[in-house]
């Protein structure tokens, strides 16, 4: 089973989210946490991260499989987060 951990930028965005956004993407980052790769996460094109759809939001990961961890880079609306 992978571990989780966010860095300082996504726990600041984490924390400024409403308590039912919070709510559903800890449910997301639990399913993932047992099998990353068959849920709906893409690779990003031209970088070692990856990304997952929960609703309206965006995160993005970067999952280091030898270790078995899964790190939350950034995470926001769809239209902001690619910038």
């Amino acid at each position: 089973m992978y571990s989780i951990f966010f860095n300082p930028k996504a726990e600041k965005q984490f924390k400024k989210l409403d308590k039912e956004t919070k709510k559903r993407i800890s449910f997301f980052l639990d399913r993932i946490r047992i099998r990353p790769f068959f849920h709906d996460i893409k690779k990003l094109v031209g970088t070692r991260y990856y990304r997952i759809r929960v609703g309206k939001y965006r995160l993005i990961l970067d999952i280091l499989q030898n270790k078995l961890i899964i790190i939350v880079i950034e995470l926001g609306f769809r239209s902001k987060i690619y910038r």
